[in-house]
């Protein structure tokens, strides 16, 4: 059976791919908080799930959490028969697509395995959506889409395309993909969201960031992982950027603030027409490694020892954002600052000491 859709402004059936990843449980909390009922899909690749077909645990967090339902499916989008199973058992009104593989690092070792997982599935989660009717994305973007940014801060209207990673590459791809879609097709309506540097944890502790690969994990998980005596010390990746103590300076946002973000991009897709729109989401200012490093310290009253290494191959000097943009047009602000994210983070790292892979 096929649902389509009649023009309407409130959407009750909201798809999130990646949906038991970090950025995408939290955001299942907002939106089920908010009232939509969500469906996620994810095939555990940046994720923490043991068995097809049992609810993984960021999601039984939020269940608990919430006390509400997620309907979750494993899968992968690389299959299209798996996406549109999904849309013939559900009447999905709007798709926030978070699925992708998202390391700069790893991505200059495995450039085809980026290009086809982020690319590739896109198309088929687009080709779904048209084939059921559903014209509506909120799309995961990255600041890695400005590249190396001649000034700061960041606007919607800076250069983008030149991004330093292959990563970044398929960020900016996807967004021309999004772009040239919304052109020749009227119906489309897609807001694509360019994170900064999400960190921290829902203010429950019972979920946060588990990563999979630690090897190119985000900062705050090493740093907690170092404050709790899982690591020795953190390493720094440069100490010779034009910063002001020498380490790259990024633009850290709370998650529950990235996930507001989401749900102000929803209403406003809801209430109006838009085609294609990029929108920032950060707090607009930057932090360095080793001031965040430092606010952790301080924040939680623990000591982490750091060494320096050379940088990273990809990493820039400095990136953060202006996102008036998103407070005139979404209605939205940013609430918590890097205090809260290391408070937060660290409340999850002591309450599940091994993430989600309790003993």
């Amino acid at each position: 059976m096929i649902f389509y859709h009649e023009n309407r402004k409130t959407f009750q059936t909201i798809l999130i791919t990646g949906g038991a990843g970090y950025i995408g449980s939290h955001c299942a909390v907002d939106l089920l908080e908010a009232g939509y009922n969500v469906v996620a899909i994810d095939n555990f690749v940046n994720s923490v799930g043991s068995s097809q077909d049992v609810l993984p645990p960021p999601l039984k967090g939020v269940e608990k959490i919430t006390g509400k339902k997620v309907h979750f499916y494993y899968g992968d989008l690389l299959e299209k028969s798996v996406i549109q199973n999904i849309f013939q058992k559900h009447k999905i009104d709007c798709v926030i697509h978070f699925a992708a593989y998202k390391s700069v690092g790893e991505s200059f070792h495995i450039p085809l395995n980026y290009y086809k997982n982020n690319l590739i599935s896109t198309i088929n989660l687009l080709e779904v959506m048209e084939e059921y009717g559903c014209y509506q994305m909120v799309f995961s973007s990255s600041c890695s889409v400005y590249g190396n940014p001649a000034t700061l801060p960041i606007t919607t209207k800076s250069p983008t395309g030149n991004a330093t990673s292959t990563y970044g590459r398929t960020k900016y791809t996807s967004e021309c993909i999004l772009r040239d879609l919304s052109h020749a097709k009227s119906e489309w309506n897609i807001i694509a969201l360019r994170y900064f540097n999400p960190a921290g944890a829902h203010n429950s502790g019972i979920i946060g960031e588990h990563p999979t690969k630690v090897a190119y994990a985000n900062l705050m998980p090493f740093l907690g992982q170092v404050a709790i005596g899982e690591r020795q010390h953190l390493t720094v990746y440069g100490n010779d950027y034009n910063t002001v103590d020498g380490t790259g300076v990024r633009d850290y946002i709370h998650i529950m603030d990235l996930c507001s973000g989401h749900l102000a991009a929803l209403k406003k897709i809801e209430s109006e027409h838009l085609k294609f729109k990029p929108y920032n989401l950060g707090i607009g200012k930057g932090l360095s490694v080793l001031e965040l490093k430092n606010a952790f310290e301080e924040v939680n009253n623990v000591k982490i020892p750091h060494v320096i290494l050379p940088r990273r191959e990809g990493d820039v000097d400095a990136l953060y954002c202006d996102a008036s943009d998103s407070e005139t047009e979404l209605g939205w602000k940013p609430r918590f600052d890097a205090k809260d994210m290391c408070r937060d983070y660290w409340r999850w790292q002591t309450m599940n000491p091994k993430g989600y892979l309790h003993d």
